[in-house]
């Protein structure tokens, strides 16, 4: 025979004020025996089981402050015990004057909300842009450098007039500089990421660009997405950074010269990168050559003619081992060829002396190569000729 259980008696005898859990704890038991007859669970007894679901439901706090709060038109917003949303403002102005004043005394989480309400309630007010700027301070104090970036691109978006504009401009620039510099990405702005994300930095710069071509952050920014580039090891996105400034900026002869030199001397480590690319290699060539012409009083002038003469040393060593490989199958004039674009690379290289010997040796071989595929091309066209006539001959 089953034993009936006062709970409340239970309840106070446990030390808890249950209160209205009486009326679960009878539906549990309730439950509990139904669900025992119909699935065969083993017997247990009912007072055992009462004081668990008494013991559980003591095991919550019976007042819970509910810090998660929900506003109508502003969604959900944090908000710490006893606080009471003190920072709850109905003007634009005031809103902003408290996100500011907790700014000032580093309480950056209430800054924060004020700021973001300002900007959420009142996009289109005179105190929107500064809630929008202030957010991006915010997020720099507290060293989230990323978000920090994003949300002042979204004060340069979505308010162009902002009094401070070129404040923006160079906090951007301060913060990709950083990362530039080797700082770490966060996951989530919270977990640091072990690795340089040069990518990312070069779309931060090349945004700072776009925000002001001719502001003087612009020349900056946009040479400096040439450096990431060069630092990720992807030498030819770096060239093509270098080539827009002196583009762009080719009335600033100190900005073009800079830019000018900077993409053959990527040229000229996407060269090495790849084994001494010839492409590569004259591509480098050819941009320093123009870095001279063009700007001939540059100090970087004497450096840029030893770039090349090793360059051109590189494309003469690559020209004869060409000429070495065709010869080594007999192919005397392709072999003419390269030992020929050797000693133009370099007349009075190391390997001047022996391609020019090398061309005397191969060339009556190369020339009865030649003639014997001559002879063999018109051998072959003489009996194609004579195989159509006889092809267009009556029948007999």
């Amino acid at each position: 025979m089953a034993r009936s259980v006062d709970v409340d008696s239970l309840g106070r005898r446990a030390g808890f004020d249950l209160g209205r859990a009486a009326d679960f704890v009878r539906a549990a038991i309730l439950a509990f025996d139904g669900a025992k007859q119909s699935l065969g669970f083993p017997p247990v007894k009912r007072w055992l089981l009462c004081l668990s679901i008494v013991v559980a439901i003591a095991g919550f706090p019976r007042r819970c402050p509910a810090p998660i709060i929900y506003r109508p038109g502003e969604g959900w917003t944090y908000e710490s015990v006893g606080s009471g949303g003190k920072w709850v403002r109905n003007r634009a102005k005031d809103q902003l004057a408290v996100a500011q004043e907790s700014f000032d005394k580093k309480d950056f989480r209430t800054a924060l909300k004020a700021a973001r309400r300002t900007v959420k309630i009142w996009p289109l007010s005179d105190y929107a842009g500064p809630a929008q700027y202030l957010l991006g301070r915010v997020y720099e104090a507290r060293r989230v450098d990323e978000k920090a970036f994003k949300e002042y691109q979204r004060a340069l978006t979505r308010y162009p007039k902002l009094v401070n504009y070129d404040e923006v401009l160079q906090r951007q620039t301060a913060i990709a500089l950083r990362f530039l510099g080797g700082q770490w990405f966060k996951l989530w702005g919270v977990i640091p990421i072990p690795r340089k994300d040069m990518d990312k930095t070069a779309q931060q710069f090349d945004q700072i660009y776009k925000n002001g071509p001719y502001h003087e952050t612009g020349s900056a920014a946009l040479m400096n997405v040439g450096t990431a580039r060069e630092k990720e090891k992807n030498f030819p996105a770096a060239v093509k950074a270098y080539e827009r400034a002196a583009d762009k900026y080719w009335d600033r002869p100190e900005i073009a010269a800079d830019a000018m030199y900077r993409a053959g001397m990527a040229w000229q480590k996407q060269a090495k990168q790849a084994g001494y690319d010839q492409g590569a290699a004259g591509s480098a060539v050819d941009t320093l050559n123009d870095f001279k012409a063009l700007h001939p009083s540059d100090r970087r002038v004497d450096q840029a003619t030893e770039t090349i003469l090793t360059l051109r040393g590189e494309q003469a060593k690559g020209a004869f081992q060409t000429a070495q490989f065709y010869e080594r199958y007999r192919l005397w004039s392709a072999a003419r060829v390269y030992y020929n674009e050797s000693l133009a690379r370099q007349p009075d290289g190391p390997f001047s002396a022996e391609a020019k010997a090398r061309l005397e040796f191969l060339k009556p071989r190369a020339e009865a190569q030649t003639q014997k595929y001559a002879d063999f091309e018109r051998k072959s066209r003489e009996a194609s000729k004579t195989k159509f006539e006889k092809s267009q001959e009556p029948k007999k």
